[in-house]
């Protein structure tokens, strides 16, 4: 290019000379020209048509071009006029071509340009094209609308040749106005920035075709009145509007945009660390130094002046100058060393392997920066060789990024503190943001750190060993080391410690997640007082293959909207631990026809010692939860349970995997029973959780898990008559009693029984065994109260209850509690037996009418004075007996009244026909309406008080 070497001065108020803004604007082409040979010249041969068409493409709207989709779509470019090279590249894509003048038609698309770091020393084989396309602002929406979708089909076919393509599609009076549209998406950042993206755009873009940038005529000393002088251009004629397009000054940065555009770097350097690392510090510089302007206008004065070398105005140079004489100035050498290793990641040219192909102009820019800072060749060496970089390497330079980024962060809330309330972005798109720095930065409790965030190619080690600390410090000790190339367990003591951890599962995540381990890679495993062997580590590794793909992709814009959900769930049972340990120890084995591993043979041995839960959630977070100490499997079970309550429609899959040997295989199938099985029931048909009580049996006791709203709860007791009693307790709403497929199986009678629930209804079993027999009574809400009595026949064991069951149904009619709404409630009768094995309930037609008219009217009414106990009054046969008259004696006064009209002295039981009872019926609180096994439970406590009194 031909140097510029005399500066031009342009003095408004004097006049201004067409020839001389000419010169200006030929001067900034001549650097543009230089830039669009330079971005060209980084693609490689097959994809530089994409470079040379592209003006082509839009300015035509031809049917053997690239992203052709409709006869009306706009097209074209002002004042442009495609030469022969691109006509030619043009026919050699299709041909078929053949250009014709669109004659005097009124051009859609006002200009094309190319910005970011093509042509810059920033530019690497891994950068994408981001491209503006600017329309006339009189286009309609529809027309807009056609031209975003032939833009996005030239994306397509920009990828089908290796080329990353973003077309911008905007006009630059929406522009200027700052009506563009924009979303926080994979290239775009939203409403984050303005004028710091113009900034961006007046350094770096290449003109690729179209009306020139009005700014170049502008003067730096004249920023601040831009609109005066451009309208001074062009209302005096100096200059045709019709030629330059206009997106406004960029006098400074407002300190507004600082919050928005440092959280959207933070949010680009979780993918480009290097990059946004430059562009955080440009933006504190920017913050704490205002006075010296963004590097736009040092740009335009540097062209102003004549200093037009492509070398000193290349946009990476001149923003590492500036970066550098700031930090300089602030003593910040560490930081300044952390810029100059960020731009030179960023330029991705190893210069140790750039003198065998001969040096490229990059090449020579690179060598000249990197000998200015005075580093030698095992600096930069190990910089190239980024495909050998260890672990540590990656841990210690992540811990560098981090604090970088921590830094900016800091920097970032203050800003939002003292301007939060004018920042330039938009909360939507903060809090989208914001929502992905937590997912990535944000430590907890057993989230894997994932460390290698497009630092190095790979991190996949040939060799690890998992050394168990009793193996290296003796019995007793606990806990996991993680070790490279370590065979010999003697030098452990000298060898560093990749890592520690407490579980096995844990470490393994941890080096699968970050790429470490692999399947090519060899194990070596001591597993000292632990039962873990290479073999389960073999399977653990291909359970997370098979559960957990890495890598796992960023997470989209529709999942960051919304809460974050579970997605994934491999649950790893007894990692490194041996269930049966103290038989297996004596080489003995337990052989059982009972084979639930949740209570497995006679002794009913809970087979599930330790589970490790892994969940991969929406925001694409991995963790890992550990069991190992109380209720493994239930404490697990109610934790999913929590997290697929929030959305019932969209439950995470779930998997199990335990090693192959022993029981293995069995106690996977046995726990994902559990879990399908728990989940199916509450969220059936995609909503819940419904409300039931589900009952599991775990090392002969007894779970009952409820949700108390939308937060899972469970009840653990430890025998049959614990269980009967917490299912007898009373509940708000119908909750029926669902048992697991190998709870109680040995009580086939109350399984039946909870079965034959039914909401709104009474039902009342019985099983005759001898001369006893034993009733349950299901009510209306579920609840499930049992008891026995002795059987002399049908009429007088059911007569009795029916007929309280009768009177408690009639007042409760006059109440208008508990109605149906067909009408009163119904009792129904069935008996329990057995049919070929299996336990039935067989319906049974029984009369109130049954029962003797001349039978004993027994009454009782409850009270509760304050916080004392229950006490009652007893009715019979007219006769009153109150707790004032009778004290402690009232039990003894109506037994001996009742022995007194019994003319045979038989003892027989005596039966309550109606019960009364408190509200108050807890001390603790206020019962509106009292359930039917309230009722029951009271009238049995009463009968066998009067039988025991009866008898003595």
């Amino acid at each position: 290019m031909t140097t510029h070497t005399f500066p031009i001065a342009l003095d408004f108020d004097e006049g201004i000379d067409r020839k001389i803004l000419r010169r200006l604007r030929d001067r900034f082409v001549a650097v543009n020209r230089v830039r669009r040979q330079r971005a060209r010249s980084a693609l490689a041969y097959r994809q530089q048509v994409v470079l040379d068409i592209l003006p082509l493409v839009f300015h035509l709207n031809h049917p053997s071009l690239p992203g052709y989709l409709h006869r009306d779509c706009p097209h074209g470019l002002s004042h442009y006029q495609p030469d022969d090279d691109v006509l030619g590249a043009a026919q050699r894509l299709s041909r078929t071509f053949a250009y014709r003048e669109a004659g005097k038609r009124r051009p859609d698309l006002e200009a094309l340009f190319l910005m970011g770091s093509p042509g810059s020393l920033g530019h690497s084989v891994a950068s994408d094209l981001d491209v503006w396309l600017c329309h006339d602002a009189g286009l309609s929406p529809a027309a807009v609308q056609q031209l975003e979708q032939k833009a996005e089909q030239v994306s397509v076919w920009a990828e089908s040749l290796g080329v990353e393509l973003h077309v911008f599609v905007f006009s630059a009076s929406d522009w200027r106005m700052r009506q563009q549209r924009a979303e926080v998406a994979g290239e775009n950042c939203g409403s984050a920035q303005h004028y710091l993206l113009l900034d961006e755009f007046y350094r770096t873009s290449i003109h690729l075709g179209g009306r020139y940038p009005l700014w170049w005529l502008v003067p730096v000393a004249d920023e601040a009145q831009y609109s005066a002088r451009t309208r001074q251009l062009i209302e005096c004629r100096f200059i045709r509007a019709d030629e330059y397009i206009d997106f406004g000054a960029v006098p400074r940065v407002p300190r507004e945009e600082f919050l928005g555009a440092g959280v959207w770097q933070l949010y680009k350097g979780i993918d480009s660390p290097w990059k946004s690392i430059l562009k955080l510090l440009l933006i504190e510089c920017y913050a704490r130094d205002e006075d010296q302007g963004p590097l736009a206008l040092a740009f335009k004065a540097a062209v102003y002046r004549g200093d037009t070398d492509p070398d000193r105005l290349d946009p990476y140079v001149m923003l590492y100058q500036r970066l550098a004489d700031w930090l300089s100035e602030a003593h910040a050498g560490g930081r300044l060393e952390l810029v100059q290793r960020s731009l030179y990641l960023k330029a991705g040219y190893p210069l140790t392997r750039a003198e065998a192909s001969g040096e490229h102009w990059r090449g020579r820019l690179l060598r000249a920066l990197v000998t200015s800072w005075g580093w030698d060749e095992g600096k930069f060496r190990f910089l190239d060789n980024r495909q050998r970089w260890r672990v540590e390497d990656v841990i210690a330079l992540r811990r560098t990024v981090v604090n970088e980024f921590t830094h900016s962060y800091r920097l970032l809330s203050r800003l939002a503190r003292e301007h939060g309330g004018n920042a330039a972005i938009s909360q939507r798109d903060l809090n989208l943001l914001g929502r992905k720095l937590y997912a990535v930065f944000q430590r907890k409790a057993g989230k894997i750190e994932l460390i290698n965030p497009n630092l190095a190619p790979s991190l996949a080690e040939e060799n690890l060993s998992f050394f168990h600390q009793s193996a290296q410090e003796g019995e007793g000790a606990e806990g996991w080391l993680l070790f490279r190339d370590l065979e010999n367990p003697s030098e452990a003591f000298w060898q560093p410690v990749i890592r520690r951890s407490s579980n096995l599962a844990e470490l393994m995540l941890w080096c699968y997640c970050n790429g470490l381990l692999t399947r090519a890679t060899r194990l070596n495993l001591r597993a000292g007082d632990s039962a873990a062997s290479v073999g389960e580590a073999r399977e653990l590794l291909e359970a997370l293959y098979d559960a957990l793909p890495m890598p796992v992709g960023p997470p989209g814009r529709g999942a960051l909207q919304q809460p974050v959900r579970p997605l994934r769930n491999l649950l790893l049972v007894n990692v490194a631990v041996d269930p049966q340990a103290h038989l297996t120890e004596r080489g003995l084995h337990r052989l059982s026809a009972r084979s639930d591993s949740l209570g497995f043979s006679g002794g009913r041995e809970n087979l599930v010692h330790s589970i490790d839960q892994i969940t991969l959630n929406s925001w694409h977070e991995i963790s890992l939860q550990h069991y190992a100490a109380g209720d493994t499997l239930i404490q697990c079970l109610k934790n999913v349970l929590a997290a697929a309550a929030a959305t019932p429609d969209r439950l995470p899959t779930l998997s199990v995997h335990s090693q192959s040997g022993g029981h293995g295989l069995a106690i996977a199938r046995r726990v994902q029973e559990v879990f399908d099985d728990v989940l199916r029931q509450f969220f059936a048909g995609g909503r819940g959780p419904h409300p039931l009580r589900y009952v599991l049996e775990v090392d002969r006791r007894y779970f009952v898990l409820q949700f108390a709203g939308q937060d899972p709860g469970f009840t653990a007791v430890d025998d049959l008559d614990s269980l009967v009693a917490q299912l007898c307790r009373p509940q708000s709403e119908y909750v029926p009693v669902v048992f697991d497929r190998q709870a109680l199986l040995d009580q086939g009678a109350l399984r039946t029984v909870c079965q034959g629930s039914e909401p709104g209804n009474i039902q009342v079993f019985y099983q005759v065994t001898g001369k006893q027999a034993l009733l349950w009574a299901v009510d209306e809400v579920g609840s499930v109260f049992h008891w026995q009595r002795p059987f002399s026949g049908r009429r007088h064991l059911l007569g009795p209850l029916l007929r309280f069951l009768e009177n408690l149904l009639e007042r409760r009619q006059l109440q208008d509690v508990f109605t149906a709404p067909g009408g009163l409630l119904d009792i129904h009768c069935f008996e329990l037996v057995v049919r070929e094995r299996q336990w039935v309930a067989e319906r049974r037609t029984v009369s109130v009418d049954d029962s003797p008219i001349n039978a004993l009217e027994v009454q009782a009414v409850g009270t509760r004075e304050g916080d004392g106990e229950l006490l009652f009054d007893i009715f019979c046969n007219g006769q009153d007996f109150t707790v004032q008259e009778y004290g402690d004696q009232l039990i003894p006064a109506v037994a001996h009244y009742i022995r007194s009209l019994r003319r045979s002295g038989e003892t027989y039981p005596v039966y309550l026909s109606d019960l009364h009872l408190p509200h108050d019926l807890e001390p603790q609180g206020y019962q509106q309406e009292l359930q039917t096994c309230q009722y029951l439970y009271h009238r049995q406590q009463l009968e066998a008080a009067l039988s025991r009194a009866l008898a003595g």
